[in-house]
């Protein structure tokens, strides 16, 4: 993941790049797997996640003088913003086909059925719930990354909730029932 540091911090005079290198390795390692870790959620695919990591620390160290006090916030709206572009890209390249080539899950537990919930969800729907509920944040600070307001994170959530209860819920029940 360090890979590409030392191109953002040539420009840099030699000394004052030392520091700063330091500084961002010192946080890569500190919140990398955290990061990597919402990258999933919003993916739901180890290796896009990896690529949505590395394009926001890319896009992280030109700013990280201005933002080393607390880069989190910059790096997860920067994570969000670059899957939706992503998603956007992508969506009209894709082909649907009668095949379905999911990578086989040996049990179906609550994990499983609740990622791939998640990963029916929009995008946009998916960003907040992941923002709210696994990254812990407010509803301001989610309306605040993603750059709309408070009103519709809670309309979105509400949506979003809704549609993940109707598709896990149902798998649940019958287990309870089957279990009986």
């Amino acid at each position: 993941m360090l890979g590409f540091v030392a191109i953002g911090f040539m420009a840099l005079a030699a000394s004052k790049a030392c520091a700063m290198r330091a500084d961002f390795e010192e946080y890569v390692a500190a919140r990398g797997s955290a990061l990597l870790r919402t990258a999933y959620l919003l993916t739901g695919n180890t290796h896009d996640a990896e690529d949505l990591v590395q394009i926001a620390l890319e896009k992280l160290v030109p700013k990280w003088a201005s933002l080393r006090g607390n880069p989190d916030a910059y790096v997860r709206k920067v994570l969000h913003n670059e899957h939706i572009n992503r998603w956007r890209r992508r969506r009209w390249r894709e082909v649907l086909t009668s095949e379905h080539h999911e990578p086989s899950i040996e049990a179906d537990t609550p994990d499983v059925d609740l990622q791939r919930a998640l990963s029916a969800l929009p995008p946009r729907q998916r960003a907040i719930v992941v923002l709210r509920y696994y990254e812990d944040q407010s509803i301001e600070q989610t309306a605040h990354v993603l750059g709309i307001s408070a009103g519709t994170v809670k309309s979105t959530c509400n949506e979003a909730l809704k549609r993940l209860n109707r598709d896990v819920s149902p798998r649940e029940a019958r287990v309870e029932a089957n279990s009986l």
